[in-house]
């Protein structure tokens, strides 16, 4: 009887941390096998296992497994199943012949989990954007002037003074304040709608499949129409995941409603705005982008 980790690289590529974090909690609880293989190898998972038919509890993440290997796991009790096509999910066709044979199959059971983080990073973003972080950081490591606050010529109301230093044609300054405009009000969507409240922004939402608590968690007022939403936005965030109903769904129309100088926000995918109507208000400097995707 054994227990067995084997993970591919490409798993690796996708979770850097999850196969070797798995190992030391297995390894707590008794020995293990580990097996990571190279980039280049393509062996089926039995030809990789030195007996297969010991096997009681498995996790291969990332390695071919093929019917001859499934009948050679006789002893199998429970698994973990992700093929070299499917990094991000269950192989469910191996997954139904396993449990077919009475192996119990554990799937992660959604992708809450990296809810927290994504929004916070949302968070993070917004203050960079708001503050020109990135830009400003990249001038003061290259010269001095930056660090100068007085004005460059006579002073003048609206331009830089000792007590500011953003820029006035975005969102700009604190969060507290701004108008903060939300697609999708799910694991991430609901967190930075939260976080954003605390703060003291005023948090609006669009979500015609949330339920209503989804929006009082999150001190959102909800918003029916996606239209509504975007003509006053100080700050918009389009938070869903991408599918086949949401790809597009912030239209061009949508982007060109937003404010002059308006800050947008982004940190699921991309693809659910209408990225060249994006590129040319960001081109033009007529609203600002904060993004990781």
């Amino acid at each position: 009887m054994s227990s067995q980790i084997v993970v591919h690289p490409e798993f690796d590529r996708v979770w850097p941390f999850a196969a070797d974090h798995l190992h030391s909690l297995w390894a707590e609880q008794g020995p293990v096998e580990f097996t990571r293989l190279d980039d280049t190898d393509s062996r089926d998972l039995c030809q990789v296992l030195p007996d297969p038919q010991t096997v009681t509890r498995l996790v291969s993440l990332g390695v071919p497994i093929s019917n001859d290997c499934l009948d050679q796991l006789t002893a199998l009790e429970e698994a973990v199943v992700y093929s070299p096509s499917s990094m991000y999910s269950t192989d469910e066709e191996i997954a139904t012949q396993l449990e077919a044979s009475g192996v119990t199959v554990y799937r992660q059971p959604s992708e809450g989990f990296w809810g927290q983080s994504v929004a916070e990073f949302a968070v993070g973003l917004t203050i960079a954007g708001l503050r020109r972080i990135p830009q400003l950081h990249k001038e003061i490591i290259t010269n001095q002037e930056p660090w100068d606050y007085d004005p460059d010529e006579t002073p003048e109301p609206g331009g830089r003074g000792h007590q500011f230093g953003d820029d006035p044609a975005f969102t700009n300054g604190t969060i507290a304040g701004k108008r903060v405009r939300i697609v999708g009000v799910g694991n991430i969507g609901s967190r930075y709608a939260d976080f954003t409240s605390s703060m003291g922004a005023t948090v609006a939402a669009y979500d015609p499949y949330a339920d209503e608590p989804c929006f009082h968690r999150s001190d959102a007022r909800k918003v029916w129409r996606l239209d509504e939403l975007v003509t006053n936005a100080d700050i918009f965030a389009p938070m869903v995941p991408l599918t086949e109903e949401t790809e597009g769904l912030v239209t061009a129309e949508h982007i060109n409603a937003l404010p002059s100088g308006c800050l947008i926000v982004l940190v699921t995918r991309a693809q659910v705005c209408d990225m060249e109507a994006v590129r040319d208000r960001v081109s033009a400097d007529e609203i600002a982008l904060a993004a990781d995707v």
